[in-house]
């Protein structure tokens, strides 16, 4: 069991690291994720429900790590998914106030699962036989509704639960995040009014972005090069597509990679020359 999951996990990893740096929508990046991550829990059941467990322990194994590990990156994109879509278009103290009630539900399902919090997160197992074996659940205890929609041959009462609090801790770190680069990028009541467009080629504005990301020139290098190239867009009144691919074809240019970026140098120094004529 332990080498069949191991070889789906590592897979799915490399498959999200993938859309993650390849695609540029992130609405579509996290739909193309969810899909991949269905896939992969479909794979993991159909080899279940065939193969079943050597023993109770390697049952309890898998529903309380294994499977959660997998189910939580469901729920978390999931998350991510219904944030980004609901998020209402305003200005920052409109956007912290969606942020933060988001934050609230997920102390909510904290306080509302305390004691099991404490279970889990001390590595307790005197009840991993009634949390985490198949047929063993207790209607007294404190049961997700989810628990009996699911697949009972595929379900335990307490792995889902398990793949919510792991979920929570990234949602919550998504979440802060997101108002961090609320607080440092605030949308700005002028930005509306701007009519500056870029009438050069997508492709030299790429070079230009991707030239500024390496240099460090954006708070001293740590800002992700979506973020730079959202800005790019929003500033200049343009997509930009696909510019990870655009950047692999610069980077796969025989000669004169940095077309655009030795032009503006030409540019300059032609000027400085003319200016120093005069």
């Amino acid at each position: 069991m332990d080498n069949f999951y191991k070889k789906q996990l590592n897979a799915l990893k490399t498959e999200i690291k993938e859309l993650e740096i390849e695609s540029d929508s992130s609405i579509q990046q996290v739909e193309a994720i969810i899909c991949l991550i269905v896939t992969c829990l479909s794979d993991i059941k159909d080899y279940v429900l065939k193969r079943g467990f050597k023993s109770i322990n390697e049952e309890i194994h898998f529903f309380k790590y294994q499977k959660p590990s997998i189910v939580s990156k469901l729920i978390y994109y999931n998350a991510i998914y219904k944030i980004g879509t609901r998020k209402p278009y305003g200005g920052t103290k409109l956007i912290k106030k969606y942020l933060n009630s988001e934050l609230r539900k997920l102390k909510r399902y904290f306080d509302n699962n305390l004691e099991f919090y404490k279970y889990y997160r001390t590595n307790s197992i005197y009840l991993d036989e009634k949390y985490f074996v198949r047929g063993k659940y207790d209607i007294k205890l404190n049961l997700d509704t989810y628990y009996f929609e699911s697949d009972h041959n595929f379900s335990t009462s307490y792995d889902y639960k398990v793949a919510k609090i792991i979920a929570n801790d990234l949602i919550q770190v998504y979440l802060e995040d997101q108002l961090y680069l609320n607080k440092q990028h605030p949308v700005s009541k002028q930005l509306p009014n701007m009519n500056i467009s870029w009438t050069g080629s997508k492709t030299a504005l790429i070079e230009l972005i991707y030239s500024l990301h390496y240099q460090g020139v954006f708070d001293n290098g740590n800002t992700d090069i979506k973020l730079i190239a959202k800005t790019f867009e929003r500033f200049f009144n343009i997509d930009l597509g696909d510019f990870y691919h655009t950047f692999m074809e610069l980077k796969s240019r025989k000669i004169n990679r940095t077309k655009f970026l030795d032009s503006l140098r030409d540019a300059l120094i032609k000027k400085m020359d003319e200016q120093d004529k005069e």
